[in-house]
C-alpha cells in the first residue's frame, strides 16, 4: 500500500497556495482559476490552473512557479510538460499547478472536470433526467416463416454431368 502524503488541514490558508497565485500575477498569468479539489481526490487539495499567452509565456509562467516554491524551501514535487510549452504541470505536493495555452485549456475542460456539484443544482438535474426518459416500447415481432424468406434454405436442383461423346 502507497503511503499518503501529508496533508495540511486548511488549502485556503496554505503559503504555497499565496506563492503560487503571487508567481502566476507576477508573470501576467491569464484566467487563473483555483480549484478546491479535497472532496474530489486525493491527490491535491488545491488545483490552480492558468493560461499563458504563448508557449514561451507557458514555459516563463511555470518557471516563475518553481522559483517561488524553491525561494521558500519548498522543492516540486514534479514538472511536466514544461519543455513543450503547450501544457506545464508543476506539482507542489497539495497544490497542483496547471498553465497551459488557451486553446489547450478549451479543449481538455479541467474547471469542467474538476467543478463540484452544487447541492441546489443536483436534484434539479435529477428531475430534469427523469422526465426526458421515454416510455420503453415493446418492439412488434417478426413474422418468420420456418423455412425462412422467400428461396432461402433451398438448394439448386442437382446438374446432371453431361455424357461423353
Amino acid at each position: 500500500m502507497a503511503a499518503s502524503r501529508p496533508r495540511s488541514r486548511n488549502a485556503s490558508q496554505s503559503p504555497m497556495l499565496g506563492l503560487a497565485q503571487a508567481a502566476l500575477e507576477d508573470m501576467k498569468a491569464v484566467n487563473i482559476k483555483v480549484l478546491d479539489v479535497r472532496g474530489l481526490t486525493d491527490i491535491a487539495d488545491t488545483l490552480i490552473i492558468a493560461s499563458g499567452n504563448s508557449d514561451r509565456h507557458v514555459r516563463s509562467i511555470a518557471d516563475r512557479v518553481i522559483q517561488a516554491a524553491k525561494a521558500s524551501g519548498h522543492r516540486p514535487y514534479g514538472v511536466e510538460g514544461a519543455r513543450d510549452g503547450e501544457w506545464a504541470l508543476v506539482d507542489l505536493h497539495d497544490i497542483i499547478v496547471h498553465v497551459m495555452l488557451p486553446r489547450v485549456r478549451e479543449f481538455y475542460g479541467l474547471e469542467t472536470l474538476w467543478a463540484q456539484p452544487e447541492a441546489s443544482a443536483a436534484p434539479a438535474a435529477k428531475k430534469t433526467a427523469a422526465k426526458k426518459k421515454a416510455p420503453a416500447r415493446k418492439k412488434a415481432p417478426v413474422a418468420r416463416s420456418a423455412a425462412g424468406p422467400k428461396g432461402a434454405g433451398r438448394r439448386p436442383a442437382a446438374r446432371k454431368p453431361k455424357a461423353k461423346t
